[in-house]
């Protein structure tokens, strides 16, 4: 068991990825707080998961771009499990458009869910692990982040930023030995791929060297990596899970 008695607090923990990590997390021993601005997805999530894997798991309804709702919830995960081991920053949107066309409120509703909320998430958890005498912040961004992508600036810029936040925590936290480190997925079905035509679907996976779409697992399993002991000399890095399309 990996993660036994380790207690992860994971956001957008209700579907998609992060249940997937929230699943793979539980399967290795780890306590779970999940957060998601869907209270009754969270709520609901959490319970399958503490039926299905025996461990305890708790829902919790917060917004990340609000720091005191953020604050408030970590407080409450450290009432009731004791401490925080490890951060999942994984709660993201978008609000695609092209860059000249972009409103002021797409631009900035991305920015604060991408990377306003790791940001407030890290603040919130960071005296948590400093008293426990470390941690772990996996933060997860994204290819776009790396490569940039048409049609995507408030994306691109919110995952590259992401990733320089993870690479200056990295820097200021390493002496509290509380590792950062970033997850880079590139093209992963999701219930959004699911619904775009086989032709489109197709089309994506041609630009991939391993001529596939990435499976939520893949995340998840990257993600157990950066979180366990076998990661325990690995601070301010990207790992990338795309299959090969950017190298």
């Amino acid at each position: 068991m990996r993660l036994k008695d380790k207690v992860s607090i994971i956001t957008g923990g209700a579907q998609g990825i992060g249940r997937s990590i929230a699943e793979t997390f539980a399967g290795e021993g780890s306590q779970l707080a999940l957060f998601d601005v869907i209270e009754d997805g969270v709520k609901q999530t959490a319970k399958e998961i503490s039926e299905k894997f025996k461990i305890k798991a708790e829902g919790y309804k917060a917004d990340v771009t609000k720091f005191d709702e953020i604050d408030a919830g970590f407080k409450g995960v450290v009432d009731s499990f004791g401490k925080i081991d490890v951060l999942v920053n994984n709660a993201g949107i978008t609000k695609d458009n092209l860059a000249l066309r972009m409103s002021d409120a797409e631009w900035d509703a991305v920015l604060a869910v991408n990377l306003k909320g790791p940001f407030n998430c890290t603040k919130a958890a960071f005296s948590s692990m400093r008293k426990a005498g470390g941690g772990r912040i996996i933060n997860i961004a994204s290819i776009v982040g790396l490569m940039g992508n048409a049609g995507q600036a408030n994306y691109s810029a919110s995952k590259g930023g992401l990733i320089s936040l993870t690479k200056t925590c990295a820097r200021e936290f390493a002496k509290k030995k509380i590792l950062v480190n970033a997850i880079a997925p590139g093209f992963i079905k999701t219930a959004m791929t699911d619904k775009l035509p086989d032709d489109v679907k197709q089309a994506l996976a041609a630009q991939i060297p391993l001529v596939r779409l990435g499976e939520a697992q893949d995340v998840a399993n990257a993600a157990l990596f950066l979180a366990s002991d076998d990661a325990a000399y690995i601070t301010g890095q990207v790992l990338s899970v795309n299959g090969g399309m950017y190298m």
